[in-house]
């Protein structure tokens, strides 16, 4: 056990896509921040959604407006604030009158486009399906309408560096194990989850953003009863071969009244889902079932013209959404909303907690979160995330990004560079520092994944392990064999033992 002097103004529990959405806002107002996150960044719920950004067309049955209204919102401020990871995609919404009739898609479509201001993406319309389209042939007609895409892990990362640049730091495999009140602050009990390693801190403030374990966070780490429930909602996807080969991403309409996405993933993916599952165990080790599987290959196949079956699905995953328990009757009618819980002790010691929320309204709910908590840090400064630009997103396009990049690199292939400024930005000239020739790049591990990005991903990126770099910093997973992974998993391994070693020494 090892007790440091160490004092911050606040430690965050969670390293999720709110925990570190509100590290980078607290420490970008002055405040000496502490993250922690037991596992990697964006392990669990932030790396297994829909990948969407958007407002959320089916919450307005449910007649969630205000939450609409502020993700709407919230979505163009995002899209401006990260070109690389996000952008504008145009949806198809084949219309089977049955399900929903066509005056009641027209006027959601109506509200979507209204319920908040748009300066990026282009309104909705009717469409007409023709015999070339991919759509089965008895449905000939639907809508259009725009929303937007993210890479989340990437969203996650890329804040948690953006803190660490403005001070904070960021403890990945590191969980809190205790928190307890004393002379007007916290003790906290911090725990390696490598080595076993205690280290004990002091914080004036702490914020439970541990999104699946907000609960078990008190539970376990205070030792009292969360003042609020949560309802564990699983949400599976797969990805299979393209099915259509059109930019547009696909909302399929269901019998049971849910809806699933198709979308483009990866250029030569399609991504479907998702699911709503009640879920109890472990979120880490929520996978998809047969169930599900069926369930999503059943309504594609009700759609396009392209079948597929279980047997087609390249890779699968399962996110754990935290949702508060409104006792809603179906999973589909719980609020994507959010609540922020506060408590403190004689106006010292406060704490506060996340329930709920979804991706698109991150910002703003990191910004609430760290508004309520400056009440106890008169010297804070003012919210200034709006207008910032994510790490790596200081320009305007991809496309001119990507022609000045082929420019200074000219060895190296354009789909590579492209794949970078959609995963880096900016960042791709720190990435790609030194480098002259193809041979500077290293070793290839397989599609482009050179032995250059993988040490940038361990030295600025808190990477530790294959699957870090394969799923949450890249989508190279997709790509590699069982083989190359393996021979990338013993690299890692390798540089870190190296790190090890020269600290040692």
């Amino acid at each position: 056990m090892r007790t440091t002097h160490e004092e911050y103004d606040l430690v965050v529990i969670g390293g999720g896509v709110n925990g570190t959405g509100i590290t980078v806002d607290a420490a970008g107002r002055g405040l000496k921040v502490l993250l922690c996150e037991k596992a990697d960044l964006a392990s669990a719920t932030s790396s297994n959604s829909s990948k969407l950004i958007h407002g959320g067309l089916r919450y307005l049955e449910h007649y969630e407006f205000g939450l609409v209204k502020q993700a709407l919102a919230e979505r163009e401020i995002l899209l401006k604030k990260a070109p690389h990871i996000m952008w504008p995609m145009r949806f198809i919404l084949p219309h089977r009158p049955h399900l929903r009739p066509a005056w009641m898609i027209r006027m959601g479509l109506f509200l979507y486009d209204n319920l908040a201001k748009r300066n990026v993406l282009k309104g909705s319309r009717g469409v007409r399906f023709t015999d070339q389209s991919p759509m089965v042939s008895q449905i000939n007609k639907g809508f259009e309408y725009s929303d937007g895409w993210v890479d989340d892990a990437r969203l996650v990362t890329l804040n948690a560096v953006d803190a660490q640049s403005k001070g904070a730091t960021i403890l990945t495999r590191t969980q809190c194990v205790s928190a307890k009140r004393s002379n007007d602050q916290w003790e906290i009990s911090l725990e390696n989850t490598l080595t076993g390693d205690i280290t004990n801190i002091k914080a004036k403030a702490i914020i439970n953003a541990a999104g699946p374990w907000v609960k078990n966070f008190f539970d376990t780490a205070l030792k009292k009863k969360s003042p609020k429930n949560i309802r564990l909602i699983k949400g599976s996807h797969f990805v299979v071969p393209k099915i259509h080969n059109d930019d547009q991403a696909y909302i399929l309409q269901n019998e049971d009244k849910r809806i699933v996405f198709v979308l483009p993933y990866e250029d030569d993916y399609s991504l479907v889902g998702t699911t709503d599952v009640e879920y109890t165990g472990n979120p880490l080790e929520a996978k998809i079932s047969d169930e599900e599987t069926e369930y999503l290959v059943d309504i594609v196949n009700k759609h396009f013209k392209k079948k597929i079956s279980a047997a087609d699905v390249l890779h699968s995953f399962s996110g754990v959404r935290p949702l508060l328990d409104d006792e809603s009757s179906s999973p589909d009618a719980i609020t994507r909303d959010y609540t922020l819980e506060l408590e403190h002790e004689q106006g010292k010691a406060p704490l506060l907690s996340v329930y709920g929320g979804k991706i698109t309204t991150y910002r703003k709910l990191s910004e609430s979160a760290v508004t309520q908590i400056c009440k106890y840090f008169p010297k804070a400064t003012a919210p200034w995330t709006k207008d910032a630009p994510i790490p790596g997103g200081d320009f305007d396009s991809q496309d001119s990004l990507l022609d000045t990049l082929e420019l200074a690199y000219t060895f190296l292939p354009r789909s590579l560079l492209k794949r970078y400024v959609r995963t880096y930005g900016t960042h791709s000239y720190t990435l790609l520092h030194g480098v002259c020739s193809l041979d500077d790049m290293g070793e290839d591990f397989g599609a482009g994944l050179f032995n250059k990005e993988v040490n940038y991903l361990v030295n600025n990126e808190w990477a530790m392990t294959a699957d870090d770099i394969l799923w949450r910093r890249t989508k190279m997973g997709l790509r590699l064999t069982p083989v190359q992974q393996s021979d990338l998993s013993q690299h890692v391994m390798a540089l870190l033992n190296d790190e090890k070693n020269a600290q040692v020494a």
